[in-house]
């Protein structure tokens, strides 16, 4: 794709002699790394030293960006741009529509046109699976369960019986819809009989699920993931979560049961909530912190307990300083009981 093509394609301004604008561009590159026939980008000034030595035949950027040693394709949202560069550089492989013979396919199951089934695919009766969507090797997918338009499940991914998934969700490896919840009931003897989790999940459009991430059913009612929401990997929701649209999950998040996460949400790498509780709409939550109460709109909590942010730093600097605190307190300790002890001596002595 030459550099005019890919600029009008993206919606950019291209600065630069006019005769790069036939240059060809094979694809996009890091900084320090790109070169000829490459090109790549800066969304984050703490690089900018960098375009200088670049090799790169041109580089994405906002007005910011003064001078570059090759052209310069123009933008207000440059990393958004150089996510659709690396699309239009970088198109996805795609299977060839149709079914393999190695699949297991109950005569009940609909699967809609040019979707694509791979080997070893095991499908359950009353599924429905819509038109484009993708089913690699060794998925399973349970009876009663719906799987929307253009939808990808990779390998190993299960979707259990009567999961409902809307249109483009993306599954990644090993995802696991529709797990049992946990949930037991205590019997007097101390044993504990598990309680049915017959609920079920419904993941709306335009959702991602990261690698060997779990999403569980409850026992009565629904887990729910809205729209645009993406989770990463080894991601749990536990069963009757409710999250909204957009809400992004880091790794290792880990969510209890009956917790509601609202527009918007975000959860930093292994942090969790305990359960019944909810976080309001453009929440955020810090790395490793958990949240054990409702958390405000807008408001970012930190630490075990979570708790607002700057309190979290502030006691935090406090705690590195301790052992420094305790020697100055042992100090004015014994300057304190030797000051006591010589204002006492002029009484005894009379």
């Amino acid at each position: 794709m030459t550099l005019e093509e890919l600029a009008r394609r993206l919606d950019c301004r291209l600065e630069g002699n006019p005769a790069q604008g036939a240059t060809e561009i094979i694809r996009v590159a890091a900084l320090g790394e790109a070169g000829p026939g490459e090109i790549t980008f800066l969304s984050n000034p703490k690089y900018v030293a960098l375009v200088a030595g670049t090799r790169a035949s041109a580089i994405i950027a906002d007005d910011s960006l003064t001078s570059a040693p090759c052209a310069v394709l123009r933008t207000k949202e440059v990393y958004l741009t150089f996510a659709r560069a690396v699309g239009l550089l970088t198109p996805a492989s795609r299977p060839r529509p149709g079914v393999s013979s190695l699949a297991s396919i109950d005569p009940t199951a609909t699967i809609g046109p040019d979707a694509s089934i791979g080997v070893f695919v095991v499908i359950g009766a009353g599924v429905r699976i819509g038109a484009r969507s993708i089913v690699h090797p060794h998925v399973t997918i349970g009876s009663d369960a719906s799987i929307g338009e253009d939808c990808e499940l990779h390998a190993q991914v299960s979707v259990r019986d009567r999961v409902v998934i809307g249109d483009r969700v993306l599954l990644q490896n090993g995802a696991v819809i529709g797990s049992d919840g946990y949930g037991f009931a205590r019997r007097s003897d101390g044993s504990h009989e598990k309680i049915p989790q017959v609920g079920r999940v419904v993941i709306e459009d335009d959702v991602e699920v990261g690698a060997n991430s779990t999403i569980d059913r409850p026992a009565v009612g629904e887990t729910r993931i809205g729209a645009g929401t993406k989770i990463d990997n080894l991601v749990q929701v536990a069963h009757g979560v409710k999250i909204g649209r957009n809400v992004l999950l880091a790794a290792q998040v880990g969510i209890a049961g009956s917790t509601t996460l609202e527009d918007g949400v975000i959860m930093a790498g292994q942090s969790g909530a305990t359960g019944h509780v909810r976080l309001g709409a453009g929440a955020i939550v810090s790395a490793k912190s958990a949240v054990t109460k409702d958390v405000e709109a807008g408001r970012q909590v930190a630490g075990v307990p979570a708790g607002d942010i700057a309190e979290w730093r502030e006691s935090s600097v406090l705690v590195r300083r301790l052992p420094e605190l305790r020697r100055s307190l042992a100090d004015l300790e014994t300057r304190l009981a030797a000051l006591e002890a010589s204002l006492t001596k002029p009484a005894q002595s009379k």
